[in-house]
């Protein structure tokens, strides 16, 4: 071959190969372009991707597993079973085995007799209520129900009952027996000691407190502290209440002064409500908490808790 056209090769090689490399760029800019505007179309997550240079490997999170729910051992109490079967025992009667009350009781102990009633008994059973109960040894319990009957007497009777401890299944497993009810508990002396006069801002600010809670008359926000919700007993039971009596734990509330803000007590208001029907005494129990030299009600407790005061 002539040395003119190896020359010619020679210096055409190159300039192909570099015609090579110029489109391959131009290939990869157009591919870069259109990912990049395949991701703007996709959303921002996309783009973020799209720019970012380097390889990217994605690794899928391993599910996570929930943490196992611990229960707590619940032994089931057999109170309602046994106050079912003493309230249809008591309304059944061996002459009538085919009444429904009789059934019932029958099914609920197939093992114990049923009653035999004189036929001109004038109290009538009332209500039945179960009143205590208590497991002795494994699955067997002993139920004490009360019966109250139509002459105001209280009779209790004690049940044997066999249950499982999940409440899938009971069995009275015996004739109930008629025991003593209980005891009265020894009340331990008051902690409101303080006799809160009846005239003062204290008193009047608590009754006007339990009209807005108990009548709806006026907004029971205006005298609660900062921070306190308590919404007004609704629909309204009563249309007046009186306050009859205030006492207190602390000698504060009693003091003629305006209270120092910050200042906390604890009273206990006796009040009388009235509706339609009649007058039904009611006691509260109140937190109160001073500001700006007033009183406001930190907190409502209903019924009397004795040597502790408002909690």
């Amino acid at each position: 071959m002539p040395p003119g056209k190896k020359a010619s090769r020679s210096e055409a090689a190159p300039a192909v190969a570099a015609g090579v490399e110029l489109e391959k760029m131009r290939r990869r800019v157009r591919l870069s372009r259109l990912a990049l505007f395949t991701a703007i179309a996709a959303g921002p997550v996309a783009l973020a991707v799209a720019v970012t240079s380097g390889p990217a490997t994605a690794t899928a999170a391993a599910p996570q597993r929930p943490a196992p729910m611990r229960t707590a051992s619940v032994t089931a109490d057999p109170a309602g079973y046994a106050q079912m079967f003493i309230d249809a025992w008591l309304r059944s009667s061996a002459d009538e085995a085919g009444s429904a009350q009789a059934r019932l009781a029958q099914s609920l102990a197939p093992d114990v007799a049923l009653p035999e009633p004189a036929a001109d008994a004038q109290s009538k059973l009332r209500s039945v209520t179960a009143v205590r109960s208590v497991q002795r040894d494994g699955d067997a319990w002993a139920v004490t129900v009360a019966a109250q009957y139509a002459d105001s007497t209280v009779r209790y009777f004690v049940v044997p009952v066999a249950a499982d401890a999940r409440g899938a299944w009971f069995a009275v497993t015996g004739a109930p027996g008629v025991v003593a009810g209980p005891a009265r508990a020894t009340v331990p002396k008051s902690s409101y000691t303080v006799s809160v006069p009846s005239d003062g801002a204290l008193a009047s600010m608590v009754g006007e407190f339990l009209g807005a809670y108990l009548t709806g008359t006026g907004e029971v926000d205006r005298y609660l502290a900062p921070g306190v919700k308590l919404s007004p007993v609704s629909p309204a039971p009563y249309t007046a209440v009186t306050v009859r009596e205030v006492s207190a734990v602390e000698e504060t509330a009693a003091a003629g002064q305006g209270p120092a803000d910050g200042t906390t007590v604890r009273v206990r208001v006796q009040a009388e409500a009235r509706d339609d029907a009649g007058r039904w005494p009611l006691a509260y129990e109140l937190a109160l908490t001073a500001r700006s030299g007033r009183w406001d009600v930190a907190a409502l407790q209903a019924g009397t808790v004795q040597g502790g005061g408002a909690q």
